[in-house]
């Protein structure tokens, strides 16, 4: 039971994300202001689509920080499940961001470079932000990976599936971001030096090519998960399984009929199902009865906040009663009706 009762351990919601958005959005708007200026400077179409890249990934951590901000609000009359999948909404936003600020202009840049050709100037202040950025957003993925990293062994999970799983999309979104970045400069250094050593601007224009196409995989990555999140995701099965175990270890429930579980947010879940009690169970039994399951599943997940039981008839109750069985065998001579005709003696 440990690894599921350590999945909404004392950190709230939203704690260690925003320090890490903040670390994200600080680093990415220096870095864009540094790329942009060095990019004017060496005429490079790399280092202009790096200046893009950063431009959109402050763009991203400020549209994550909204909502981080607005998903933590509490549940209301007009909202009554909360604000959590607002965060989905606005995280949505931000991977279009990445898409549209980064990969669309970082496409349009190289396909320009390659059919109009460039001037190369001096490559050295590309080389010295590039060396600059490279440490600036290794320190921001090092904050986003520790903070993942540590939820992955809360969890006794593997650091892939955490990522590749987890509702907390702000820190997938600076983790994914962030190794994009280190790539893309790396692509952005290449583009130079091989521009440098031909005297062709070829390379460059291909090195922002391959950056665009970068940012199109982790815009498409975060904007699924996203989107999953939005329709609606079930908690895992190995969750739901603990989930229908607890609900059939209270004496007065019998069967457990359908169980349904929803996300809500990194901190936040939904339980609603429908069980069927012992028929000799009073009213005040199954009232018991539903207090000490919600009790027993937020021991079990604190981050369930709501449960629903719905109580319903087993299947066995709800089948019809046997209809009369009709008699399928031929006729014999005391069933077949008498067809002469009566008459007096």
């Amino acid at each position: 039971m440990a690894p599921v009762q350590q999945q909404a351990e004392d950190e709230r919601p939203g704690g260690e994300s925003t320090v890490t958005v903040i670390v994200a959005a600080l680093a990415n708007l220096g870095i864009a202001l540094a790329k942009a200026v060095a990019g004017v400077i060496s005429g490079s179409s790399a280092m202009l689509s790096e200046a893009a890249h950063s431009v959109a990934d402050t763009v991203t951590e400020v549209l994550l920080l909204t909502s981080l901000k607005r998903s933590g609000k509490p549940a209301d009359e007009d909202h009554p499940l909360g604000y959590g999948p607002e965060r989905y909404i606005w995280a949505l936003l931000a991977a279009v961001a990445t898409f549209v600020g980064g990969a669309v202009f970082s496409l349009y840049d190289g396909v320009h470079t390659l059919l109009a050709g460039e001037e190369l100037g001096d490559p050295l202040v590309s080389y010295l932000v590039l060396a600059v950025a490279f440490l600036l957003e290794g320190f921001s993925l090092r904050t986003g990976v520790r903070q993942a990293r540590a939820e992955a062994a809360r969890l006794d999970v593997p650091f892939r599936h955490y990522l590749r799983r987890t509702p907390d999309t702000a820190v997938k979104a600076v983790v994914l971001e962030d190794s994009a970045a280190l790539i893309g400069l790396v692509l952005a250094a290449l583009g130079l030096l091989g521009g440098q050593l031909t005297g062709s601007g070829v390379w460059d224009a291909l090195a922002s090519l391959c950056i665009g196409v970068l940012l199109l995989y982790v815009a498409w990555v975060l904007g699924r998960s996203n989107a999953e999140l939005l329709i609606g995701r079930p908690l895992p099965e190995p969750v739901r399984e603990r989930i229908r175990a607890e609900l059939l270890a209270v004496d007065e429930i019998e069967a457990v009929l359908e169980l349904t579980t929803l996300v809500q947010g990194p901190r936040e879940a939904l339980v609603a199902a429908k069980v069927d009690f012992r028929d000799v169970s009073t009213a005040g039994q199954i009232e018991r009865a539903c207090e000490q399951a919600e009790r027993r599943l937020r021991e079990l997940l604190p981050a369930i906040g709501r449960v629903y039981l719905d109580p319903t008839p087993g299947r066995q109750a709800q089948a019809p009663a046997s209809a009369p069985q009709v008699r399928t065998d031929p006729p014999g001579p005391a069933d077949t009706p008498s067809s002469g005709r009566s008459g007096a003696g």
